[in-house]
C-alpha cells in the first residue's frame, strides 16, 4: 500500500459521527410552518440585534414622516421611488458615481428579506447606481411584508437560476471590530440601516 493510500485509509477510518443540522430557531405553528407574522417578528428582532432600525408602514406617507424627523435639508437624499420625489432626488441614473460621495441618505427597494440574519436582497436594478448602497452615509430599504422568508435556503430557492446580474444581500449598518476589538459602525459603508416593512 502506498503512503497516499495509507493516509486516505486513516482519514476514512477516523471520520467524525454525523450530527443533525442546527435548528434555525424559527417559531413554528402546529403544522411545523412559521406564519408570516412570526417570520416578520424574527426578522425585526434580528435586524435590531445587529444594529438596524425597523418600522412597519402602510404607505409612503409613513416613510416620509419617519425620515423627516431624522434627516433635514440640506442633507442630500436620493431614492429609487418616484413617490418620494418631494423629499429626494429620484433620477441619478446618468450621474457619475463619483458625484454621489455627498449622499446622506439613500432609500431603495429590497426584493426580499431573510428572517434568520435580517439580510435584504437588493438587485442592481433597484440600486440606481451600483455604488449607491455602499457610498451613502445612511441607507433605508423598503421590503414587502410578504417577501420576507425564513432563511437563506428559502431565499436562494426563490432566486433560483434567475439571471438578476449584480446584487447584494445587505444586513445592518456596516461594522468592523478588527481594530483593537473595538466595534466601529460605518467602517466600510453606511453608518445606519433603516428597514421599512410595507404591509
Amino acid at each position: 500500500m502506498s503512503s497516499k493510500n495509507t493516509i486516505l485509509a486513516a482519514l476514512k477510518a477516523n471520520q467524525p459521527d454525523l450530527l443533525p443540522l442546527p435548528s434555525l430557531n424559527l417559531p413554528v405553528t402546529d403544522n411545523g410552518t412559521p406564519t408570516v407574522e412570526e417570520i416578520v417578528e424574527k426578522f425585526k428582532t434580528t435586524a435590531v440585534t445587529i444594529g438596524g432600525r425597523v418600522f412597519e408602514v402602510s404607505d409612503f406617507n409613513g416613510i416620509k414622516e419617519i425620515l423627516a424627523a431624522q434627516f433635514i435639508s440640506p442633507a442630500r437624499i436620493i431614492s429609487s421611488f418616484t413617490e418620494l420625489s418631494e423629499i429626494a432626488e429620484t433620477d441619478i441614473s446618468q450621474e457619475n458615481p463619483h458625484l454621489l460621495a455627498d449622499v446622506e441618505l439613500a432609500i431603495l427597494q429590497a426584493e426580499m428579506g431573510v428572517a434568520e440574519n435580517a439580510a435584504l436582497w437588493v438587485p442592481e436594478g433597484n440600486m440606481m447606481q451600483r455604488a449607491v448602497p455602499f457610498i451613502c452615509q445612511h441607507l433605508a430599504l423598503v421590503v414587502r411584508k410578504q417577501n420576507i422568508v425564513g432563511n437563506m435556503h428559502q431565499a436562494y430557492a426563490l432566486l433560483g437560476n434567475n439571471n438578476t446580474g449584480f446584487g447584494a444581500f445587505i444586513a445592518g449598518p456596516s461594522k468592523t471590530a478588527d481594530i483593537e476589538q473595538s466595534l466601529v459602525l460605518g467602517a466600510h459603508g453606511p453608518r445606519s440601516l433603516t428597514v421599512f416593512i410595507w404591509a
